[in-house]
């Protein structure tokens, strides 16, 4: 299911957003409102993990597009997320093993929709984002993956150490970009794998990275030592595409 992306201001509207069933990102409160309609939000937005944000009225003012925001700002998804169980069943469902791509801190809305756009086309079976400091699926993101997301499903997941022990749980290993890690080209990628790419300031976060099987490096010989995220990603998925179609 679809939706255009959405930025809903006001209480009832959030509320109401909510009992309609649309997929929130992420909601600003403003510091200090605690009235009843806040609190049902709050209880919503609990129940849905959705991410929530406390800020100053000043900054509100700022992100407000009709100025009667009532202390709150919600931002819903342009597509509907998946679950994680539902991207294994898709890989069972083609009879392969599963690959997917796990995202570490991707902020850029570009990145993102590229990195879907490539998952999309080396045949991985879905892509995890985690609920904090991450972008989610917005309409930058949609446009950028050039019609990827409506085939390959997004799951966002609170906590994405512990999502990894629990798909390791189910036969999956992971893979995880990392300058410092062994030449890609040295790695067998082959079997049920997850590919896990960080953003390129700070790459993988530790607890994550310690999560991986395998830390993979891809070879650079030019004069700067860091590729844009969605690069990587598309070097390293299709190191995984070569040794899968070669066995």
């Amino acid at each position: 299911m679809r939706y255009e992306e959405l930025t809903i201001e006001g209480r009832n509207a959030v509320i109401e957003a909510y009992r309609s069933g649309k997929p929130i990102d992420k909601i600003f409160i403003q510091d200090g409102c605690q009235d009843g309609p806040i609190m049902t939000i709050k209880r919503e937005a609990k129940k849905h993990d959705t991410l929530v944000k406390y800020v100053s009225r000043d900054r509100l003012d700022q992100m407000s597009e009709t100025g009667k925001h009532q202390g709150v700002i919600a931002y819903a998804a342009a597509y509907e997320y998946a679950d994680v169980d539902d991207i294994l069943k898709l890989a069972e469902e083609k009879g392969e093993p599963p690959f997917v791509f796990l995202l570490d801190n991707i902020e850029d809305p570009h990145n993102l929709g590229a990195i879907i756009r490539t998952a999309n086309l080396a045949g991985a079976h879905g892509v995890i984002i985690p609920k904090n400091r991450a972008v989610g699926l917005t309409a930058t993101v949609a446009r950028t993956s050039a019609g990827a997301l409506n085939y390959t499903p997004v799951a966002k997941v609170t906590n994405l150490a512990k999502t990894i022990e629990e798909l390791k749980e189910k036969g999956l290993w992971f893979v995880c970009a990392d300058m410092d890690g062994t030449q890609m080209y040295k790695l067998d990628l082959k079997g049920p794998i997850g590919l896990v790419i960080g953003n390129e300031g700070e790459g993988v976060g530790r607890l994550v990275k310690e999560k991986c099987d395998f830390v993979a490096s891809i070879p650079m010989k030019g004069d700067i030592d860091s590729l844009n995220a969605s690069v990587a990603a598309g070097v390293l998925a299709y190191e995984i595409v070569r040794q899968r179609i070669q066995g």
